[in-house]
């Protein structure tokens, strides 16, 4: 059997870098995308083809795929990991916050998706979404983002559906707060000037209190890996919480 290929976007992120890393060492074929070569460099798996783009662009995302078909032959797993983080009150939102946020986060994996369809299609592939906690529920203080992954928590069903008889399943990983550059940034942006306090207040809202921890880029992988597997067959339209039971009220 040809060596299978995944094609992970946001691949120079903590967990787009991280599912790269995975699936190289599960024997895949990797390639890796993201807005610049610099960003990519530093987290590439050794093999893995480097294709920069900006995701907010259709042309581009199809440009993408294209390249990542030719160089492998074949595309068994779409990984949807780009994404973008902003915060503040709604009525303060700044019309290129929102449309920043959005474009990667909902329209970037659209298209993505929408070229690699025809592609799993002929492997019987899947493709694999970065929701959310914020894609469950409501966050204070985000609604930028929250709109973001709730839109890829219920695409991530309306795909599944539609793409059932086709053979291509669709899930996404639902994680809560991650220990990557994105959290860094995130604290030091939004943290008013005390990263550290920013940090402890999201740990103060897990049910683990005092024992509570951030995930690893590395436990989201394996989760991510795992459903591009065979014997995750039965799997699809699923969003699938690894948050530590943050959402587990809903």
């Amino acid at each position: 059997m040809a060596e299978a290929v995944v094609l992970v976007s946001g691949a120079g992120g903590g967990i787009g870098g991280a599912a790269a890393r995975r699936f190289a060492a599960g024997g895949w074929r990797v390639v890796a995308t993201d807005l610049s070569p610099d960003v990519l460099e530093p987290r590439l798996v050794a093999g893995a083809l480097a294709i920069a783009g900006d995701l907010r662009s259709v042309a581009e995302c199809r440009r993408i795929v294209g390249e990542a078909v030719a160089a492998g032959g074949r595309l068994d797993c779409l990984v949807n990991a780009a994404g973008l983080w902003t915060e503040g009150p709604a009525d303060e939102t700044r019309e290129e916050d929102f449309d920043r946020v959005l474009g990667v986060n909902v329209k970037g994996l659209y298209f993505l998706s929408s070229a690699a369809i025809p592609h799993l299609e002929r492997t019987e592939g899947s493709i694999v979404n970065l929701s959310s906690d914020a894609g469950l529920q409501g966050n204070t203080g985000a609604a930028v983002y929250c709109a973001s992954k709730g839109a890829v928590s219920n695409l991530t069903r309306a795909l599944a559906l539609e793409l059932a008889p086709r053979g291509v399943r669709v899930n996404a990983v639902c994680p809560a707060d991650v220990d990557t550059p994105m959290l860094r940034y995130q604290a030091e942006t939004f943290g008013g000037g005390d990263p550290e306090g920013y940090r402890r207040r999201l740990l103060d809202g897990y049910p683990q209190k005092q024992r509570a921890r951030f995930l690893r880029a590395d436990e989201v992988a394996e989760l991510i890996f795992f459903l591009a597997q065979p014997s995750a067959a039965a799997i699809t339209g699923a969003n699938l919480s690894i948050d530590f039971g943050l959402s587990a009220g809903i």
